[in-house]
């Protein structure tokens, strides 16, 4: 019984070293898919990125306008 339960860690790690071999020794590359799902992700936060940029922008241009209408009045 102890054997048993002192070859668990010794069969985990060569478990995950295998795995990690085997990982590095793939070569089918991504899927058209996962490239595809990969370029919207990337589109939709260059979109939110440059969004919140120019709300910021607009927002200081639109306090310039709206404070010197108030001074000319």
């Amino acid at each position: 019984m102890w054997k048993k339960i002192s070859e668990v860690p010794l069969k985990a790690h060569l478990a995950l070293t295998g795995f990690f071999r085997n990982f590095k020794k793939d070569e089918r590359g991504l899927s058209g898919v996962v490239v595809a799902v990969l370029l919207i992700l990337v589109a939709v936060l260059a979109v939110i990125l440059l969004w919140d940029l120019l709300s910021t922008w607009i927002g200081q241009l639109w306090e310039n306008i709206t404070g010197t209408a108030e001074g000319i009045e």
